[in-house]
């Protein structure tokens, strides 16, 4: 079955909209979520082409282990985390400190 790229990304978007400031998802959350676990690439593509969406909050989802993966599609290398910091979560070395209480799952979530 071929997925739908454009309907799946506005699905992320969808999933990515509700991430609560200070809060963060994965790329393999969100794919699970949607029902294709061997998704996660797609939702990284679907970020790399939302930094034009402004009512998309990209940089809230990051690799599984809480690195800022994407910063490179952003308009600087600094954004990502900026941006992450100015919600009050800690960044160093490119990886969320306290990942653990920072993930938002929305499987857990949005049940």
């Amino acid at each position: 079955m071929k997925i739908d790229k454009h309907n799946f990304f506005d699905q992320v978007y969808q999933v990515v909209k509700l991430i609560p400031k200070g809060r963060v998802s994965s790329y393999g959350a969100i794919a699970q979520y949607l029902g294709t676990k061997s998704g996660a690439r797609t939702v990284g593509y679907a970020m790399n082409a939302a930094h034009s969406l402004p009512d998309v909050p990209a940089h809230r989802v990051v690799n599984r282990s809480g690195l800022l993966t994407g910063k490179h599609h952003f308009p600087t290398p600094s954004a990502m985390q900026e941006a992450l910091e100015e919600e009050g979560i800690l960044v160093k070395n490119d990886k969320i400190q306290d990942f653990d209480s920072k993930f938002w799952d929305p499987s857990r979530e949005l049940t």
